[in-house]
């Protein structure tokens, strides 16, 4: 008789979600709203530890087939930087993702803040960020970082994990003594917003939804939808 246990019954678990509405004098700008859910997000971090990395987003682009069957795909990235022009994340040019929003340059982001009841979505354009901009950032990467991105040939099939600890190796021998430069192959991508949405979980899954949309002259338009 086997001692592994049976399927979790998922239709039996129930979480509350008990926490302070998101009222409908919002802030007018959504980037200033979502400035203050981030920092309030560390925060929480900082003083409980049961929001790992606030910083993790799940990235969603669209993969055509060669017949032109949409294929959704979703997978976590790190947002790297926020302000005015976008959001922006760096990634190995030649990765799966990559070479998705080039082929259609548009994505959406999904921060997930469990531990506060709170999620935020982002819709948009995407473009490369200027080669400088890289550079800078490339440039605060730890060195292990740095290796890591020449070692990794990002979403390309490998034999084991001995072959990839390999060709670290490699790339740890090849710099060694100098400076890591930015591979030619890998750089920023900034998401332009369109649309956000901010919700935060409240009781009887009777939830706070508040959208923002981006207008032709580039102002906001503040929408409370249901849950």
């Amino acid at each position: 008789m086997s001692d592994r246990p049976g399927p979790r019954a998922l239709a039996a678990e129930r979480t509350d979600y008990l926490a302070a509405s998101l009222p409908d004098d919002a802030p007018e700008d959504p980037l200033a709203l979502f400035a203050t859910w981030l920092e309030e997000a560390f925060a929480r971090r900082e003083e409980r530890g049961d929001l790992y990395d606030p910083s993790a987003a799940v990235l969603s682009t669209v993969a055509l087939a060669e017949d032109g069957t949409p294929s959704p795909r979703s997978r976590t990235v790190l947002l790297k930087g926020h302000d005015a022009d976008g959001f922006v994340l760096y990634t190995n040019l030649d990765s799966d993702k990559a070479r998705e929003l080039r082929a259609a340059a548009r994505a959406s982001l999904l921060l997930p803040w469990y531990a506060l009841q709170r999620q935020v979505r982002i819709e948009g354009a995407v473009r490369p960020v200027p080669a400088e901009e890289s550079d800078e950032y490339w440039a605060q990467r730890p060195r292990g970082s740095q290796l890591g991105a020449w070692a990794s040939h990002q979403s390309r099939e490998i034999a084991s994990r001995e072959a990839l600890e390999a060709q670290y190796a490699a790339a740890e021998t090849r710099f060694a003594g100098v400076d890591v430069p930015r591979p030619s192959f890998w750089g920023g991508l900034r998401l332009r917003p369109e649309r956000l949405e901010f919700w935060q979980g409240r009781a009887h899954r009777v939830h706070d939804r508040i959208a923002y949309t981006r207008t032709a002259d580039g102002t906001w338009e503040r929408h409370r939808l249901q849950p």
